[in-house]
């Protein structure tokens, strides 16, 4: 639990009105606020201040914040007539942020400013004040960052349930990420900052680092209004692509080692083919042999037999079904002469007689034990809470034994009688921030006080920076994250290596780099991990169909003397350690087949690759019908299905999305649309009422009403 000593004693308050009046008058002059990324900002609280600063010119607002997360409005009329019954049903009364609304609209009054280090995907391309108020950091220096912006004010929804004595306690629950070390670093260096928690009931009660002590605030706002619906995306569906692409990665994860997925529907691939090879083994070798033309050679193939400690800023619902479903289970310990232990193969499920003489074979105790002997073993859970010590015995109630391991009969009745139930401070599961849909939510809520205590959400910098003490040393961490797995997604890799994976060739801002960069540096300081990113070969928008592997692109996420392994749904390239001319064709391979072409001349120009050069065979039929007609009988089969974690649409919803989808494609694509307009000129089919009264075109009556009601109809 953190405990960090407040700048002022901590205040209670049941009003946000009167909270934002105790924040003005405290924090005087203009106001720096940093609120945390996704779901822990304290929405209405941030509202209620923003407010009341929109109308003092005289003191300017400036909000240092990342991911700040708007209910989908639709994109056209037809995409709001849609989804307006689907938000309100999942997203219930979820507040969005003013400021969100103004900074899109073009309404942020002049002395309010925005400053995002992460942006959601895509949503401010163009945005000219959004692009030129970004931040670009890593997440783990974003406090640095926030502080040489002269942050004054951090508000941070909270959780919060009684102890056993009624009284409150509180937890940062979605987003330790990066608060405590804000609080740390600046009154270490006695820098003014207020410190506000807002309690937001549905958030669920996280235990561990997340668990703060109620005078790590300076106020806090428990008020009718501050309990909100969480903002919950949901799944998304899985293509045939993101399948492929993460059948390739689940085969490249370790047995014993660690993970790092991300979200959305490549992550939500990679966690299902985790769980399809190791519940159906059979079924995984059989389609990633089809994937990899029969050459399984060096690919994981077998059931997890020791399991996975996962290891991500972001707690995603992927590593939720993966618990749920016995991959990830492999605990490590907050103890370095421990986990030492437990990866030599030393220390079994639960405390027992072996441990104590495997800590003692290796000098990590004593015999007899000393006072700080047995103050660790009850600190991690190999003796029972009620064990004294004394220099020649050791007691438990009115029960007295012999202090002395080495020998056999008071070892025996040690380990008969003081031996505890299970291990603790033990952790299957570290993470920085969550997001996910309802269920993920709920599941949080739900879990059982054992199961949650392996859980822990702690700071970005334990888990982003292998160099970080401040809460475990580097020679922990590396003991922790053997054989690590850490997988990223990037938008772009050039053929000599290099990946951009948050911005265009133009300097817009799609996203941010995140932790991606850590993760990636992490995996060539470690000894046995790997960074593998993933992209989809190609990609179609309105600009057409393009390949996703160039020669050469104008923005760099990750350099090329960080290439190692780049997966796209064609198959593995292996960059590690290779000459530039064998990672190119190490790419060219795993590139789609209609630009291979072009790809391979562009190379062959700079002179980077030989001249007389050729693809091999089996790498010249990369296409999207053949991947699909190979993934086909597996998800007629329920292996790979379009929702493997469930989704909040329901099946006349995803009838209407589909065929939307089909329509948007058709609007980017000049001959696809006057083809689809052809074949609407016959008799027009009948469409279910409740469809058309969900579209709004029930009552169609205007020439573009029943143009898009024909369309709509004819692609149904």
């Amino acid at each position: 639990m953190q405990n960090l000593e407040p700048s002022t004693p901590t205040r209670l308050i049941d009003s946000l009105e009167r909270s934002v009046d105790l924040i003005l008058q405290t924090v005087q002059g203009d106001i720096v606020l940093a609120i945390p990324l996704g779901i822990g900002k304290p929405n209405p609280l941030v509202n209620a201040l923003y407010r009341r600063m929109a109308g003092q010119p005289g003191r300017r607002l400036k909000i240092f914040t990342a991911l700040s997360l708007e209910k989908p409005p639709g994109a056209s009329e037809l995409e709001a007539h849609f989804l307006a019954p689907l938000v309100e049903r999942v997203f219930q009364d979820y507040p969005d942020l003013d400021y969100v609304k103004a900074l899109r609209g073009g309404s942020l009054p002049a002395h309010i400013e925005v400053h995002e280090f992460f942006m959601k995907t895509g949503d401010y391309l163009g945005h000219a004040a959004a692009q030129q108020g970004f931040v670009c950091t890593n997440y783990s220096f974003a406090v640095r960052d926030m502080m040489s912006h002269g942050v004054n004010l951090l508000m941070q929804a909270v959780a919060a349930e009684p102890d056993a004595d009624g009284r409150m306690q509180y937890s940062l629950s979605c987003n330790p990420d990066l608060s405590v070390d804000l609080l740390e670093r600046c009154r270490a260096k006695q820098q003014p900052l207020m410190a506000v928690a807002m309690v937001n009931r549905q958030l669920p009660f996280m235990t561990g680092h997340a668990q703060v002590a109620p005078e790590l605030f300076d106020l806090i706002v428990d008020a009718p209004g501050c309990s909100h619906a969480l903002f919950a995306p949901p799944n998304a569906s899985i293509s045939w692509a993101d399948y492929a692409i993460g059948l390739h990665a689940a085969s490249l994860v370790r047995d014993g080692g660690t993970l790092q997925i991300g979200i959305g529907s490549l992550g939500d691939a990679i966690a299902q083919a985790l769980l399809v090879r190791d519940q159906k083994p059979e079924a995984f070798h059989s389609i990633l042999s089809g994937l990899c033309h029969g050459q399984v050679q060096g690919r994981e193939l077998g059931r997890f037999e020791q399991g996975l400690y996962g290891c991500s800023e972001m707690f995603v619902n992927g590593f939720m079904r993966l618990i749920q479903g016995g991959v990830i289970r492999r605990h490590v310990h907050a103890d370095l002469r421990l986990q030492t232990l437990a990866l030599a193969g030393r220390l079994n499920e639960k405390p027992d007689a072996a441990a104590l003489q495997a800590l003692l074979e290796a000098g990590h105790i004593h015999s007899p034990l000393r006072a700080e002997d047995v103050e660790f073993l009850q600190a991690h859970g190999l003796f029972k809470p009620g064990v004294t010590w004394h220099p020649d015995t050791l007691q438990l109630g009115t029960m007295t034994l012999r202090n002395d391991l080495r020998d056999p009969s008071a070892a025996a009745a040690i380990a008969q009688h003081l031996l505890g139930e299970r291990w603790l401070q033990v952790t299957l599961m570290h993470g920085g921030f969550f997001l996910g849909p309802r269920d993920f939510y709920q599941a949080l809520r739900d879990l059982p006080a054992d199961l949650r205590a392996k859980i822990d959400m702690t700071r970005i910098g334990f888990i982003n920076e292998l160099y970080d003490d401040s809460l475990g040393s580097e020679a922990l961490k590396r003991a922790q994250r053997v054989k690590a797995s850490l997988i990223n997604t990037a938008m772009k890799v050039s053929l000599l290596g290099a990946a951009a994976s948050d911005g265009l060739e133009s300097g817009q801002v799609v996203s941010g780099v995140g932790g991606q960069y850590n993760f990636v540096a992490m995996a060539h300081a470690l000894p046995d991990a790997r960074s593998i990113l993933m992209l989809r070969a190609s990609h179609d928008n309105k600009d057409g169909l393009r390949s996703s592997i160039v020669w050469s692109y104008a923005h760099c996420t990750i350099p090329r003397h960080l290439r190692d392994v780049v997966i796209t749904e064609y198959g593995v390239a292996d960059l590690r350690g290779c000459t530039d001319a064998e990672c190119i064709k190490r790419l060219l391979q795993i590139a789609d087949s209609r630009f291979q072409a072009d790809l391979m001349a562009e190379a062959k120009a700079h002179g980077k690759l030989e001249a007389d050069y050729q693809l091999p065979e089996w790498a010249r039929h990369n296409r999207p019908e053949a991947l699909r007609e190979l993934l086909r009988p597996w998800r007629n089969e329920g292996v790979l299905p379009d929702f493997p974690f469930g989704t909040d649409l329901d099946a006349d919803e995803l009838i209407i999305v589909r065929t939307l989808k089909k329509l948007k494609h058709a609007s980017r694509h000049p001959v696809e649309l006057v083809g689809m307009i052809l074949r609407s000129l016959g008799p027009e089919k009948p469409v279910p009422p409740a469809y058309l009264e969900r579209l709004g075109l029930a009552e169609a009556k205007s020439f573009k009403d029943l143009f898009i009601k024909r369309l709509f109809a004819s692609n149904l």
